[in-house]
């Protein structure tokens, strides 16, 4: 039979293992999809470096892209989808029953389930993002329309979703950015990334990118993608950068922070650079990296709105491939951000990753 290539997490930070697995035939209610690309995100680092517990061992890895390999007649017929499809795989897995998915917030089910939650050694073997194949049921596969490049696709396959439901849960929550004239973007990875580029759509004026350490490479993706200012602390300070977001805000302070860095100390720092009623969206905090001291009365005397934001939902997903149709300008600068590894080089992949030498790594 033949076998394909999976990279296996056995420890915490140990290398992975690429062990060889048959290659089993779809199922119903199991949709078998090739590798077109699978992205390195930083939830995965986090669980390799042991942040983020898993059963082990485990098959890592969530931002899958693949072409519909092997699919039973079944489950064509009921979900539209046919050999030949490219589609994104979403592993998430909600209960549709808990008090979230009864009012519409499926994202953050208290009951949530996943699809590459099984052992490598359960049949079909290939269940998380990580191979040369994965199984998922049909149900969780979006289909990327035929004049979007997959590989482009996969570039922000989990940080446009993630940032879309985060402007999701703002316009929810009244943050109208019609009227925003200041954004301030901390951190520039893919989700930091991803937020610039939606704001400068979204036509806000002045979009600040900051960063904790001078990176020309990155300074440079977040201008490509709309950023009108990249700053950094390392070089500008906290004041400033406050300083030039007062400048441009008329002294009145940012109308909107978005937390993409992942480091505990930019809340703080967020929390300064917004004006009074000004809303700061956190989805970037998503492991245990320690504690930091704010001034809880800022919110008080500021008025703040402090949103959370973690998972996102198939919805979000649609809205990512819709923003992407909607930006075929941006599609050349964000494959461009792009590097590609193959499976069996899943360390070195890793590696990169940690090092904060790509801004994307990918497996393909």
């Amino acid at each position: 039979m033949k076998t394909g290539k999976m990279a296996v997490m056995t420890g915490v930070n140990q290398p992975f293992q690429v062990e060889n697995y048959p290659i089993l035939p779809a199922t119903d209610g199991s949709v078998r999809l090739k590798l077109l690309a699978s992205g390195v995100c930083g939830t995965d680092l986090h669980i390799h470096e042991g942040r983020l517990g898993v059963n082990l061992p485990a098959c890592v890895g969530h931002e899958f892209v693949g072409v519909i390999d092997d699919i039973t007649e079944q489950d064509s017929l009921q979900s539209g989808l046919v050999k030949g499809d490219n589609a994104i795989v979403c592993i998430a897995v909600p209960c549709g029953k808990c008090l979230l998915c009864k009012t519409g917030d499926d994202a953050n089910c208290v009951n949530m389930g996943v699809t590459n939650g099984k052992p490598p050694a359960e049949p079909p073997h290939f269940h998380g993002g990580y191979g040369e194949y994965t199984f998922a049921p049909p149900e969780n596969l979006i289909p990327i329309p035929r004049g979007l490049d997959p590989k482009m696709v996969a570039v922000f396959a989990c940080a446009g979703p993630t940032t879309l439901h985060a402007f999701n849960l703002a316009a929810k929550a009244g943050g109208n950015l019609e009227y925003a004239k200041v954004a301030v973007v901390q951190g520039l990875g893919p989700v930091g990334l991803f937020a610039v580029m939606l704001l400068s759509a979204l036509g806000v004026p002045n979009v600040v990118a900051v960063t904790g350490r001078e990176n020309e490479k990155r300074a440079a993706a977040a201008r490509s993608l709309g950023a009108t200012h990249v700053v950094s602390l390392a070089k500008e300070g906290e004041k400033g950068i406050g300083d030039l977001v007062a400048s441009l805000s008329g002294g009145l302070g940012a109308d909107l922070v978005f937390e993409a860095s992942g480091n505990p100390a930019a809340v703080p720092v967020g929390i300064h650079l917004l004006r009074n009623r000004g809303m700061y969206l956190i989805p970037g905090q998503y492991s245990d990296s320690g504690t930091v001291s704010i001034l809880p009365q800022l919110i008080t005397f500021k008025a703040l709105r402090i949103l959370g934001s973690s998972q996102y939902s198939i919805a979000d997903v649609k809205k990512y491939l819709s923003v992407l149709e909607n930006t075929p300008q941006m599609h050349s600068k964000i494959l461009d951000l792009a590097s590609f590894y193959p499976v069996e080089e899943i360390n070195a992949a890793l590696e990169a990753a940690a090092k904060g030498e790509n801004i994307k790594t990918l497996l393909a």
